[in-house]
């Protein structure tokens, strides 16, 4: 099972909570135990686990991540002008692997799924693959 998700990003770096979209796929599919791979399709968006109860950890997160890569560097010579938001996404990566039981993403209690925008923005995508 196979399923590509439309992610619409509205800030030019921002962390999108997608838990929910795929786990109601998992649950739409039926199915109940094994691992799901998500990958995004972007080399300037990523996905990462992380803290969902407080919402000032994303903020945190992408000041840090502005503090660490910052925008415009003279000495970049990528002609996007966008080589920060491919070191975030090396950053945080491009996929994670995410276990199944019982229907659910086996996640710890603080922790959800994000699709990482660092140069929107933009309309992305990340597929999504169920291994049973």
């Amino acid at each position: 099972m196979i399923k590509t998700f439309d992610v619409k990003t509205d800030n030019h770096d921002q962390m999108i909570d997608v838990t929910s979209k795929v786990e109601q796929w998992i649950k739409d599919e039926g199915v109940t135990d094994g691992v799901v791979i998500v990958s995004s399709k972007h080399t300037t968006a990523g996905l990462t686990v992380n803290e969902n109860a407080d919402p000032d950890v994303k903020t945190d997160m992408l000041r840090r991540f502005r503090e660490v890569y910052p925008w415009e560097m003279a000495e970049d010579r990528h002609a996007e002008g966008n080589t920060a938001a491919h070191m975030k996404t090396s950053t945080v990566g491009h996929s994670q692997t995410l276990i199944i039981e019982d229907g659910n993403l086996v996640l710890g209690t603080w922790q959800g799924l994000y699709f990482c925008e660092f140069d929107g923005p933009r309309s992305r995508k990340f597929t999504a693959k169920i291994l049973k």
